[in-house]
């Protein structure tokens, strides 16, 4: 028997598939309105265009980077009609450059961008609205940046070696002189370091490199293999002379290339020093991240005969200032080794009312030692995916009132709707401008549970 044709058995009602978009291609677009992370929105034959560097009412020549189905993503490569708030970008990169993407917005902008971001997300997610807004939390619009990584590649055709940032969208590296949001003592550093590789030996060994400042600055060089003495002498030597320790990383974790070197950041209002390592997580903006612990307190209003939780406590960011204030201070954290050196950071600064511990924050708490007794207030700092197994329990703990740091306003709105559904009240929340010149939205929820 003859096999029976089947060739529009998987075609759309509508007739053949429309061609994909080609990536490369340059369409002429009418920017309508912004999508929440900052690029414009267009729509033309079908599709549905999100196009970076645009703002709404614009009309712009844009370079396709990537088409599915109905959704093009694509960067504006020619502004044809300016919106009047468009302003000329600060940095001379920050059309190629991946790390900035709303440099052509007037900062003021970027936070009301920011916030209706937030406000979208509680309404639409969790059907609610905080009895107060708090004014946005901000710092130095650049020159913020205590932390960067620089992307290096070796190619053994050419024999050369490319160092800098990545470009949006792509793996191309964009060599970088200045870059206007890192804190000024690594200018120095990141423009000297491109030479300073390039007279290695053995430059195809080298990964990657982080800069870091706090209480020093630091450089940490992530190598392949085996990195010579001379190698070394050259990476010591470029240190030296920018005032950085050199902190080397091959299998294992990250080592100084002196012993006993250490990092560091200060909590100046709280006199505090915490300790860290190159791979720990630390906030890359420290005015917005003592402004933001100091609302935190605010906000949670720890007394001095309270027993407070703070769940994903990393170093001791939020837990050490707790403690100057709160009569007990649990923290919890599911690394071990940021468990080890938070406590350290406790002891090094003479706090003796901070206990933290390791545990898996997507399980039960009930029946850890440390939960019994239950806590006045509790803060949470979570990841991106945030805390619902966490948020679920806090009513069981006892905690009257809850400050939520979030990093993520999607997952914070659905933690919302659960917080709320234990009885809680939102009570106020705000953004954080934790990342300026970019559309990442950083966000603060207080919650109190109603009586």
């Amino acid at each position: 028997m003859a096999k029976k044709n089947g060739g529009l058995r998987f075609q759309p009602s509508g007739g053949t598939r429309a061609p994909q978009v080609p990536v490369g291609k340059k369409q002429k677009l009418s920017i309508e309105r912004l999508a929440n992370d900052g690029r414009g929105i267009a729509f033309s034959e079908g599709r549905t265009w999100f196009v970076s560097g645009a703002l709404a009412g614009e009309q712009v020549e844009a370079r396709v980077l990537s088409s599915r189905s109905q959704v093009v993503e694509a960067r504006s490569e020619r502004i044809l009609t300016a919106s009047p708030e468009r302003r000329p970008e600060p940095c001379v990169h920050a059309r190629t450059c991946g790390g900035c993407s709303v440099q052509h917005m007037p900062h003021s902008d970027q936070l009301a961008l920011k916030q209706l971001m937030l406000e979208e997300q509680l309404t639409r997610l969790a059907q609610v609205q905080p009895e107060q807004w708090a004014a946005p939390l901000t710092g130095p619009e650049f020159g913020y940046r205590r932390r960067a990584r620089v992307a290096v590649r070796w190619n053994p055709k050419l024999k050369q070696l490319a160092v800098g940032f990545r470009a949006a969208a792509s793996q191309e590296i964009i060599s970088i002189d200045d870059c206007p949001v890192l804190v000024q003592p690594l200018q120095p550093i990141l423009r000297g370091l491109p030479e300073a590789l390039r007279l290695l030996d053995k430059p195809q060994a080298i990964g990657h490199v982080e800069l870091f400042n706090g209480t020093t600055s630091a450089v940490l060089v992530r190598h392949t293999a085996p990195l010579g003495d001379a190698d070394l002498n050259v990476l010591q030597q470029f240190c030296l002379e920018h005032d950085a320790q050199l902190w080397l990383q091959g299998d294992s974790a990250p080592e100084p290339f002196i012993a006993g070197h250490g990092l560091g950041y200060a909590l100046t209002d709280w006199s505090l020093e915490l300790a860290y390592r190159p791979g720990d997580f630390v906030q890359v903006n420290a005015p917005v991240n003592q402004s933001m612990i100091a609302q935190a307190l605010e906000w949670l209003a720890p007394q001095s005969d309270e027993r407070v939780l703070d769940l994903f406590c990393g170093l001791g960011n939020f837990a050490l200032p707790l403690a100057r204030q709160a009569q007990e201070v649990v923290a919890v954290e599911g690394v071990q080794a940021m468990v080890e050196r938070a406590a350290v950071n406790a002891l090094d600064n003479s706090l003796n009312n901070v206990h933290f511990y390791h545990a898996d924050l997507s399980e039960s708490l009930a029946e850890k030692s440390w939960a019994k007794g239950g806590f006045a207030a509790v803060l949470l700092d979570p990841p991106r995916d945030g805390a619902y197994q966490v948020v679920k329990q806090l009513a069981e703990l006892g905690a009257k009132r809850v400050v939520y740091v979030s990093c993520n306003p999607a997952t914070l709105a659905r933690d919302t709707q659960q917080l709320i559904a234990q009885g809680y009240q939102l009570k106020k929340a705000g953004i954080l401008d934790m990342f300026p010149q970019t559309a990442h939205v950083e966000a603060m929820a207080l919650f109190e549970l109603a009586d």
